[in-house]
């Protein structure tokens, strides 16, 4: 159920590719391991052991978690050897937490992850390091944590909720088969661009054909990225412009053109004084604050509807259809909703039932936050995470990563690990996350790293 789906046609077109060259790459690729072993023989250097190489992760990319999975059942850090350097994954909350926060400087997105994404996330927050992501981040932290933004984003997302409920009504009582999955990515879509913009996109009842263009041309540049990290050729079809590079092209300058276009607008009518600049939109906030560079613009708005769209309609998806999987878990659910709110008879109106959903009721959703917690545990929005190792260093379990290496943590695996969650780790079960008292309890944010718990956390979309 990933957000980013390669086509059919676009990954056989690869397979097809990649095994033409895959002869020619193969006898340096032996050399390269023989040359390994017969270096590593002299050097006190201890790697962590070899799952296979990044031609099986290609060959296993259509269930690609899966597969990292599996390997992760046989070790709890291993590597995937390639021909320039390790790609090295782990499933040890201990691993996690040293790369996410003890010496989390040495670890970063890098040039390669910056190379790969740039093209349609530009200089965002997701995309750079140091002074970049620090500037970002400091302005973002203020911005998001404003009661200004806080109470419309709040508004904005319960009349959105209401609207999306109402569809969902109105299919149940009309038999009618409803795509819930595209449905929360239209939903959280048009959110993210009354919040981000201060426009109604109304993607979900299709009557905005600019809004279905761009959710069209965003949902395939964000696959067409995805191809990269295993299409060995994207470079070089991004030179002759052929390709899933000649479609991410065409599809970045749709995205573009919708996004340059909103910031045009606002900018002019920032500029008028008689323009009233208590604006409550990012965008118009942030036109108050910093200098409007539309480039500038343009990738923090990307970035942050990267971050709220995918994650929130993902979540979403995946915890219905574990309710719809757990009726006893669907039942608790809607009973402590009943009782957390004053929707007491089935006849309230859904408008006004969200907003009675206020933070006092919320407080008091313990297991509907567990429920939602499980759900992530088992399906995190983002199910592996990678860094780049800035400098050579040895991991806590004593192994080491070179200058340049790939270090990933699977959030997907971890869920799923028994020597974390103990035996029943496969099992959905909201109250693990539940005290004696029925009270919501945390865990270790590396054990669970759903929400990357680290001092680089940017958690927009929670």
């Amino acid at each position: 159920m990933d957000m980013l789906v390669v086509s059919m046609e676009n990954f056989q077109s690869l397979i097809s590719m990649t095994a033409t060259i895959l002869s020619l790459l193969f006898c340096g690729f032996i050399v390269h391991l023989l040359t390994r072993k017969i270096l590593g023989k002299h050097s006190k250097k201890r790697y962590h052991p070899i799952g296979g190489t990044i031609f099986n992760q290609l060959m296993n990319y259509r269930r690609l978690h899966h597969y990292m999975t599996d390997l992760a059942h046989k070790h709890k850090t291993y590597r995937l050897i390639s021909l320039f350097r390790n790609d090295v994954y782990t499933s040890d909350p201990v691993n996690v937490e040293y790369i996410l926060r003890t010496n989390f400087d040495n670890y970063g997105k890098g040039l390669y992850n910056y190379t790969m994404l740039r093209d349609l996330f530009g200089d965002g927050i997701f995309v750079v390091d140091d002074n970049k992501w620090r500037e970002q981040r400091k302005l973002a932290s203020h911005e998001f944590s404003t009661r200004i933004l806080r109470d419309f984003s709040s508004v904005v997302f319960r009349k959105k909720a209401a609207k999306l409920a109402l569809i969902l009504s109105e299919a149940a009582n009309s038999n009618k088969t409803v795509d819930i999955q595209d449905l929360f990515l239209k939903a959280s879509l048009d959110s993210i661009f009354k919040v981000a913009f201060g426009v109604e996109l109304d993607t979900m009842c299709g009557s905005n054909e600019e809004g279905k263009i761009f959710s069209d041309a965003f949902d395939n540049a964000s696959a067409m990225i995805e191809l990269r990290y295993v299409d060995m050729l994207w470079k070089i079809k991004r030179a002759l412009n052929i390709g899933s590079e000649a479609k991410l092209r065409d599809n970045i300058r749709t995205v573009e053109e919708l996004v340059y276009k909103l910031i045009h607008r606002r900018t002019e009518q920032m500029c008028k004084t008689e323009t009233d600049l208590s604006k409550e939109d990012i965008l118009s906030r942030f036109l108050q604050i910093t200098r409007t560079d539309p480039k500038y613009l343009r990738d923090i708005i990307l970035n942050f509807t990267i971050a709220g769209r995918d994650t929130t309609a993902t979540t979403l998806s995946w915890f219905i259809y574990m309710l719809c999987k757990y009726p006893h878990v669907q039942e608790k659910v809607a009973q402590e909703i009943k009782e957390a709110t004053t929707e007491k008879e089935a006849g309230t109106d859904i408008t006004d039932f969200a907003a009675d959903v206020n933070e006092d009721a919320l407080e008091k959703m313990q297991y509907l936050h567990a429920a939602l917690t499980e759900t992530l545990r088992l399906y995190p929005a983002l199910p592996m995470d990678g860094k780049i190792c800035f400098s050579d260093d040895t991991l806590p379990d004593g192994f080491s990563v070179n200058k340049g290496d790939l270090v990933c943590y699977l959030s997907y695996a971890m869920g799923r690990m028994k020597f974390i969650w103990g035996d029943d780790a496969e099992e959905y079960k909201p109250e693990r996350w539940l005290d004696g008292d029925g009270f919501f309890r945390p865990e270790n944010p590396f054990k669970f790293t759903a929400f990357q718990d680290t001092n680089k956390s940017y958690s927009i979309s929670t």
